[in-house]
């Protein structure tokens, strides 16, 4: 898409979904944009459509009829009907490049092309439909993913516009990116929801296939800096909920908690709601128990985080 007659093209984002009237991803009402795109490998994500930057075929098995007209429309032959079990199955070796003719074919709406590439005007567009909604309830706008900052320059381009706009930002990440991408992108943002996985960096890494030092130090630099933060720490049994880490995680936050852009703690229990999509991509679930916390758990790590007299919500789903 040209901008006039200028010649330039403008940016574009690839995306794989876009959640209206949103209530947990900062303050009010909010439109939450999700980037494809992350480089880190959580074992409780829930969004596995987003990781990377592919088109991906969703397929509901449950639905199918095994009618076979997807396997007649695909162009690069995705989708078979097995000599065997004369069912359909999904080769999932071969890229799919979105052209969509195997959902449009599909009898039972079984499948679902996940992953769609839009200019930065067209998001703006949808952004604004819900204008009211932010200006009643001090919502906005909020980037997340995958992990935003894997597309920072159309981050930085669709914050901007919102900014321009007068649209409350935010971005939802993981922390680990360069600096640099970091501060581009926080001149346009009023506040960062930024996790907090794990405190010890091996264990951080063998849950989610990186390790913190980047991350942290990113954090840091935006608390000191200035830019509004609030910290996101996702609660597994047994896997993040012992209080000697969750004291080393507020030994760090501490010296920053009379910092006014320091905006507090939201604690994210672990939750089912994703699981269903590994399914549907052809992906194990890595996490075999459940790692649930009961409600006593909860208010119990609670207390401990407010005893550093830092300020602390649990978000329940």
């Amino acid at each position: 898409m040209s901008n006039g007659n200028l010649g330039i093209i403008e940016r574009k984002a690839r995306i794989f979904n876009i959640q209206k009237y949103n209530m947990y991803d900062g303050d009010g009402i909010r439109t939450v944009v999700f980037f494809q795109g992350c480089p880190l490998r959580c074992k409780w994500c829930a969004n596995p459509e987003g990781l990377t930057k592919k088109y991906r075929v969703m397929f509901k098995r449950d639905l199918c009829i095994n009618c076979g007209a997807c396997v007649s429309v695909c162009p690069v032959g995705i989708h078979t009907i097995s000599n065997e079990t004369l069912r359909h199955e999904v080769n999932r070796d071969i890229d799919c490049i979105g052209c969509g003719k195997c959902k449009e074919a599909c009898l039972k709406s079984a499948l679902t092309i996940v992953g769609e590439i839009k200019t930065i005007s067209e998001l703006l567009k949808i952004v604004e439909e819900d204008r009211t909604f932010y200006e009643v309830s001090g919502g906005g706008v909020t980037l997340g993913g995958g992990e935003v900052l894997m597309q920072p320059e159309a981050a930085c381009n669709l914050l901007m516009a919102c900014k321009q706009e007068g649209i409350n930002t935010a971005i939802e990440t993981c922390g680990y990116a360069k600096l640099e991408s970091v501060l581009k992108a926080a001149e346009f943002t009023d506040l960062f929801l930024f996790d907090i996985k794990h405190i010890d960096s091996d264990r951080h890494f063998q849950l989610t296939g990186v390790r913190n030092e980047q991350i942290l130090e990113n954090l840091q630099e935006l608390i000191r800096r200035k830019y509004n933060v609030k910290i996101r720490m996702p609660l597994l049994k047994g896997v993040n909920d012992r209080k000697e880490d969750i004291e080393k995680t507020m030994e760090l936050l501490t010296p920053y908690k009379d910092y006014k852009n320091f905006k507090g703690i939201d604690l994210l229990p672990y939750h089912k709601m994703g699981v269903n999509k590994y399914t549907q991509l052809g992906m194990e679930y890595p996490i075999q128990d459940d790692p649930s916390l009961k409600d006593e758990d909860l208010d119990i790590i609670e207390g401990w985080i407010k005893g550093y007299d830092l300020t602390v919500k649990i978000i329940r789903h």
